[in-house]
């Protein structure tokens, strides 16, 4: 975590605790999958990266690591392919060694050696499951698959058949004895969204749950106060509890907190003008990103606004939304009821919202029929906007 040039922060406890989980010897059992969700811009990337990975690496371990928003043009499950691929290269003259040894006939994903290692890509008809396996056996490694915003898998067929993959994967590679062949770990930026890899029978990791990411708290905030203070004179430093609510305020966000401190620097008033600095500028983000929520939402015709209401509370209530559910029918007809609204609820009335929510990027899809907001924080403004409308 990098809320400043020259500042670090590592979260190392953290990371031990998950490893520790994902070969089953911690409080936590993560072996057959680890599903990791906190809003966007709160540390999950950077924690996999400097955290989660190193501590990987310094037990022998194998990581992977893809993030399938560096591309959102491309498809998920290209990327997640490419990435094995890519894992595979620097241990082509290993493969080539392991396909002699074990005949190519018992082979397929290496049925020919015309495979070009110079591109980050498998053969064409290999599996995933063929390709994590080649990637076990010839690193002799227990490979961790990391997937970051790992929810879009879901917006594609292939996506999907690729979560499948690496389901199908997962229990082939730790079947046996010693069952250390691979660790699936998934990030969302949205608990709703990752929830639809877990929720029911017909999703590829159904039976496992969606884990809070913990979020940066006060020792974070003491780290970074102490950071910031070495470079300011005595008679003028920030209280660590001035720091911890702007953290706060800014919904626990390492970088907005960087643009705070960055602005109230270039205003440093006396010491006992610190704290509100750091106050206004806190508020003055999170007014800003709210203000798009209520333009958004003022934008709304009421039925819209009607179907995001419904989603929001489920959201809140960690519930998936069933847009055409007789509960969200009756659910979305009292509210455009008490808004005087003519509009009858009905499922061709909800699928036209939804439709338009989703044209508006306020309302996610999946590629198999399910929702989720877009952003987890509209549902936090939402439960402010009613506070201040019954105010």
């Amino acid at each position: 975590m990098r809320p400043n040039r020259g500042f670090g922060f590592r979260r190392s406890a953290l990371a031990r605790s998950i490893a520790e989980g994902l070969t089953g010897e911690g409080l936590a059992d993560y072996s057959s999958g680890l599903f990791l969700a906190a809003p966007r811009r709160t540390g999950k990337s950077t924690f996999l990266r400097e955290d989660l990975i190193p501590e990987c690496l310094a037990r022998g371990w194998l990581p992977v690591y893809v993030d399938l928003w560096a591309n959102r043009e491309a498809d998920p499950a290209l990327l997640i392919s490419g990435a094995i691929a890519q894992a595979l290269v620097p241990f082509e003259g290993r493969l080539r060694k392991l396909v002699k040894s074990m005949g190519v006939d018992r082979l397929s994903i290496l049925r020919t050696l015309s495979w070009d290692f110079s591109k980050p890509q498998l053969p064409e008809g290999a599996t995933l499951a063929q390709a994590l396996g080649l990637l076990h056996q010839a690193s002799g490694q227990l490979v961790v698959l990391v997937i970051d915003e790992a929810q879009h898998a879901l917006t594609t067929e292939a996506g999907i058949n690729a979560m499948f993959g690496l389901k199908a994967a997962r229990d082939e590679l730790n079947q046996g004895q010693d069952g250390d062949g691979l660790r699936l770990v998934f990030t969302g930026s949205s608990r709703d969204k990752l929830a639809h890899l877990v929720l029911n029978t017909k999703q590829p990791f159904y039976g496992s749950s969606v884990t809070p990411f913990p979020l940066l708290g006060d020792d974070f905030t003491r780290a970074y106060t102490e950071h910031l203070n070495a470079h300011l004179a005595e008679g003028n430093q920030f209280d660590p509890r001035d720091v911890a609510e702007a953290f706060q305020l800014v919904g626990c966000r390492p970088e907005l907190l960087r643009t705070i401190i960055a602005e109230v620097s270039l205003e440093l008033g006396a010491a006992n003008n610190l704290g509100e600095l750091l106050r206004n500028g806190a508020e003055l983000v999170r007014a800003g990103v709210w203000s798009e929520f209520e333009s958004s939402y003022n934008a709304l015709t009421l039925p819209q606004r009607a179907v995001l209401e419904v989603m929001a509370n489920c959201s809140v209530a960690n519930q998936p939304f069933t847009p055409f559910s007789e509960v969200t029918v009756q659910a979305v007809g009292q509210l455009l009821k008490a808004w005087g609204s003519e509009v009858q609820a009905s499922t061709t009335t909800i699928q036209a919202a939804i439709e338009a929510l989703r044209d508006k990027e306020l309302v996610w899809r999946a590629s198999r029929g399910a929702y989720a907001l877009e952003d987890k924080s509209m549902a936090e403004w939402l439960q402010h906007y009613r506070k201040g409308a019954m105010g």
